[in-house]
């Protein structure tokens, strides 16, 4: 048997063998988890407002604060307005909640 075969098959052999991190009950969709979306939403607004403050005004650093606030609401209480709307109308879930 050529080389090519034998690392051809062990790889199929520990393919199979390794368990798949979904069982056969969930389904193949993956969705990220809520807290993932809540940092990807902090992060683009604030990239957002400090360049629209750096181009256009100082007051744009106002939205920072929002930002900053409803991202200290979340980790204070486990919920912020955003994980709110995601929840309710988008059917995000936690990581924990899976």
């Amino acid at each position: 048997m050529a080389p090519t075969q034998a690392s051809a098959r062990s790889v199929d052999q520990h393919a199979s063998s390794t368990p798949s991190p979904l069982s056969q009950d969930e389904p193949r969709e993956r969705r990220w988890p809520l807290e993932r979306v809540l940092f990807l939403m902090a992060g683009t607004m604030t990239a957002l407002s400090a360049a629209l403050s750096a181009l256009i005004s100082p007051w744009f650093l106002l939205l920072t604060g929002f930002v900053a606030a409803n991202q200290l609401a979340f980790v204070a209480f486990g919920n912020c307005p955003s994980s709110w709307a995601l929840r309710r109308y988008l059917g995000f879930r936690g990581a924990g909640e899976r």
